[in-house]
């Protein structure tokens, strides 16, 4: 195999594998989650007896009915809505087209009960959800959301990167390529567990340091690696292959950049928001570079101070002061 070639091999290997070999076993934990699948429900009431039908739907999902038409489809409290009928009308096609990649979907449920499995593992007090339910809502609405007791996804937004719907004009208005390529259901795991992270640990971004904010992201991406080991660190970071290969081995480069630029401790939100937010790219290291670089750079700050700190808790992670976190981390790529 010549030098290239094992390169080319090695890159592969660390973007499919994670830190799998590292994991703890939580095959003995037990968890209850139920899959309800509303959508089918849903698209199948009776238009000329809302009210009855509605009624009906509640009973069989409670709790997420009115969760449904109320904050996801941002209807009125009325069940005769004429809205609600034009969604039905509008959407049953595309829930017909739903339902032909409803089993690659279905397949992504044993990695959302697995990270569940290492969510009580690593905290151990955290309510878990006991359903996992299934919806269609309009395409510019939520792809996951948390209720009292479900993680409920969205279809709409895991249709597949190349679906009529995203590559539409429409669509592209609402949704730039560099959205839509994570419209692959194998990255509903990886939306289930950054909003249960994001449920224990609301985010308070706002008015802090660049670097406070990179490390923040970096926390996040760290937790929901080890939530979902089997994933690759592709589908955690939502880099692509190409542009996670140039982050691995520009990183050094990346980081005098901001050294150089005396960037860390700066809190303007516009300079703030280019480095920690998604784009097609970032403008300061060209096209083969991902938005929302400074999430990489986070990423290995962290990684490098849990090394040092293998002896604490996740939760005590999260709870770290970032700068702090990065002062003592003493991060230096070589």
């Amino acid at each position: 195999m010549n030098t290239r070639m094992f390169a080319l091999f090695l890159s592969i290997l660390l973007f499919a594998c994670n830190n799998q070999d590292n994991a703890p076993d939580v095959s003995g934990i037990k968890i209850q989650l139920q899959e309800q699948h509303f959508e089918e429900d849903f698209f199948a009431i009776d238009t000329l007896q809302l009210e009855a039908s509605i009624a009906a739907l509640d009973k069989k999902y409670p709790g997420f009915t009115m969760v449904f038409l109320t904050n996801i489809l941002a209807l009125m409290p009325q069940t005769e809505s004429e809205d609600l009928k034009d969604f039905i009308r509008v959407y049953r096609p595309f829930y017909k087209q739903y339902a032909v990649i409803f089993n690659e979907q279905k397949k992504q449920a044993k990695a959302i009960k697995t990270g569940l499995q290492y969510v009580k593992n690593y905290f151990p007090s955290y309510p878990l959800p006991t359903k996992l339910i299934s919806f269609i809502g309009p395409v510019n609405s939520y792809g996951c959301i948390l209720t009292k007791d479900a993680i409920a996804i969205g279809g709409q937004l895991f249709m597949g990167k190349d679906h009529p719907i995203y590559t539409s004009e429409e669509g592209m208005a609402m949704y730039p390529a560099f959205i839509s390529r994570k419209f692959e259901p194998a990255y509903i795991p990886v939306s289930a567990m950054k909003n249960i992270v994001l449920d224990m640990y609301p985010e308070q971004l706002s008015g802090k340091p660049l670097i406070a904010q990179m490390i923040e992201l970096g926390k996040r991406i760290y937790v929901v690696d080890h939530l979902l080991p089997q994933l690759s660190d592709t589908l955690i970071s939502g880099y692509s292959a190409k542009q996670l290969e140039a982050c691995i081995n520009n990183e050094k480069n990346i980081w005098s950049f901001f050294i150089q630029n005396d960037l860390l401790y700066k809190s303007d939100p516009q300079l703030v928001r280019e480095y920690v937010t998604e784009g097609p790219f970032t403008q300061a290291f060209g096209k083969e570079s991902p938005g929302n670089i400074g999430q990489f750079l986070g990423w290995q700050i962290v990684k490098k101070w849990m090394n040092k700190n293998s002896d604490l808790s996740f939760d005590a992670l999260m709870k770290k002061d970032p700068v702090q976190l990065f002062e003592e981390s003493r991060y230096k790529p070589g």
